[in-house]
């Protein structure tokens, strides 16, 4: 079975637990679904435990199940959250947060300050393995209680009082608050926890602070969210529900967006962008997303490894700009600096080599590749490895043909799912690999993070004394100015070093369909299903 044709079984698989999906031209089938919100998951999601999910669709349904101290505004800013507000130290290093009393467990029991630092020590404890536990390194004695030198209980979080929760930092960080409405530093029931264990975030296990409850996960088709009727807001949710359905394929996705069976798409198929913007037009939302696509070098071996101007030769090959109109053609932008433009107060760096022109780039391209031992005679091999889906393959194919033009490389393109493309980056069986960052604030600390010898989703092992310190420094200074100018000199002493290509800059992409009312976009990609509601349909 091929993978296109695997994909499209996924999706049958969810129309059957609907009840049937309708094709191009039939009847809309939502009736008898109520007040359910119907939207697209590009990918199943690797888990639904807050502290322990990693990728960009489990967020997103987590964002709906689980709220942190802070949320996010209609513009992805930071806001109050199960948090009524915070104060904040003169020296910039303890956030004192309070909390609203009325805040309810989906169990009726309330959200109290010891749930949020269970939570908090639970990302931090090295027991979890959480990839995301390095986030919030900014916080007192968290570096030492990850690498497994202290014990758990010495994070910087407290609870004073049963409603308030004290962070205290390392060094300063005013995006503390626009990290906290991440998930992964969601609460925690402990009770529930120590009863359930491993199992702790399956449904009818783990219980929401949020605005819905996981009810249901079918795993390949759909996961069912119910109203949470204890959730401190719960007279503002407009909905009865919320059906995560699963769909890999984007042109089946579209099918059933078409056919009544989605209410929003998470994934707007390329091919078809220029039939939607003109049937599609109002219903069609694409904005600017701080969001990176890149491929990685496995940077601890060969042929990558201690090569940088290999590194770079490859880097220069690549026509962005032709990638961008001609393979990905819905407004993406080309990447020549890894942090995206738009992000608050920065100015994103980019190498000199962008300057020059498409034949300039190529001859200095070869000449790279000529230095690292490389000819048409003795070619560069290597395999590309990049997860299932139609963006990624087509972008593969048109990388590998470019290098294969301009320099001659021999690049064998591997499809695989993605769990088991992690595994392969994981235990450095990957030569290269595709992959992709989202600023999980608005921030560049988010981005230059990334890169960080210590952190844990540095996919490419980057490891550079100099970079690090840089970025610490810039995470110790109060002076924002000179803040921003540390991480610009970190950006640009690691474009040079090149552990990565980045390839183009995300714009989120979206149909929603005329009956959803609320919807809004921002440059984090964030639209809660909360402040979403449903006209209904006519009879």
């Amino acid at each position: 079975m091929s993978r296109r044709v695997a994909r499209g079984a996924a999706l049958l698989l969810a129309c059957a637990a609907l009840g049937g999906c309708a094709r191009h031209g039939a009847a809309p089938a939502a009736g008898g679904r109520g007040n359910v919100l119907l939207r697209g998951l590009d990918l199943e999601p690797d888990s639904l435990d807050p502290q322990k999910a990693r990728s960009v669709e489990a967020q997103r349904v987590l964002r709906d199940i689980c709220e942190g101290l802070t949320t996010l505004d209609r513009h992805g800013r930071p806001a109050p959250g199960i948090a009524t507000g915070w104060t904040v130290s003169s020296d910039g290093r303890t956030y004192t947060f309070s909390l609203r009393h009325n805040a309810r467990w989906s169990t009726g029991a309330p959200v109290l300050a010891k749930d949020f630092v269970a939570g908090l020590r639970r990302l931090v404890d090295p027991r979890t393995a959480s990839d995301y536990a390095a986030v919030v390194s900014v916080i007192r004695h968290a570096p030492g209680i990850i690498a497994g030198r202290r014990p758990v209980a010495d994070l910087g979080v407290l609870a004073p009082t049963p409603y308030t929760v004290v962070v205290e930092l390392r060094t300063p960080a005013h995006y503390l608050p626009a990290l906290l409405a991440h998930p992964a530093t969601c609460p925690v029931d402990p009770a529930l926890l120590a009863r359930y264990g491993a199992s702790y975030a399956h449904a009818g296990h783990m219980p929401s602070d949020g605005a819905f409850v996981l009810t249901r996960w079918v795993h390949g088709s759909y996961i069912e969210l119910t109203r949470n009727p204890d959730y401190w807001r719960n007279d503002a949710t407009h909905l009865a529900g919320v059906r995560y359905i699963i769909a890999t394929d984007e042109n089946a996705e579209l099918e059933m967006y078409r056919a009544g069976e989605l209410d929003i798409m998470d994934v707007v198929p390329r091919t078809e962008i220029g039939w939607i913007r003109a049937h599609l037009g109002d219903q069609l939302h694409i904005e600017p997303e701080l969001g990176t696509y890149f491929y990685g070098f496995n940077l601890r071996r060969a042929p990558f490894k201690g090569e940088p101007g290999l590194r770079r030769a490859l880097a220069l090959a690549i026509d962005r700009t032709r990638l961008t109109r001609f393979v990905l053609r819905a407004g993406e932008l080309p990447a020549y600096s890894w942090v995206p433009p738009g992000t608050d107060g920065y100015t994103p760096q980019t190498p000199a080599w962008r300057a020059l022109d498409r034949a300039e780039r190529i001859g200095a391209a070869r000449r790279l590749y000529a230095a690292a031992g490389y000819s048409p005679s003795h070619p560069l091999h290597f395999t590309l490895e990049y997860n299932t889906g139609e963006v990624n393959e087509d972008v593969a194919l048109a990388v590998a043909s470019m290098w294969r033009r301009t320099l001659g490389i021999h690049v064998s393109l591997q499809a695989e799912d993605f769990s088991s493309l992690m595994q392969d980056i994981s235990s450095g069986e990957a030569t290269m690999f595709r992959s992709s960052w989202i600023g999980d604030y608005n921030d560049p600390y988010t981005f230059a993070q990334y890169f960080k010898s210590d952190f844990g989703i540095n996919l490419p092992r980057y490891h550079n004394a100099t970079y690090d310190s840089l970025v610490d420094r810039a995470e110790a200074t109060l002076d924002p100015t000179r803040r921003i100018a540390l991480l610009e000199q970190a950006e640009k002493l690691m474009l040079r070093d090149q552990p990565i290509i980045p390839l183009y800059f995300y714009v989120s992409k979206h149909l929603v369909k005329p009956r959803v009312t609320g919807w809004y976009d921002n440059v984090m990609d964030v639209t809660y299903s909360r402040e979403l509601g449903l006209r209904a349909l006519p009879r």
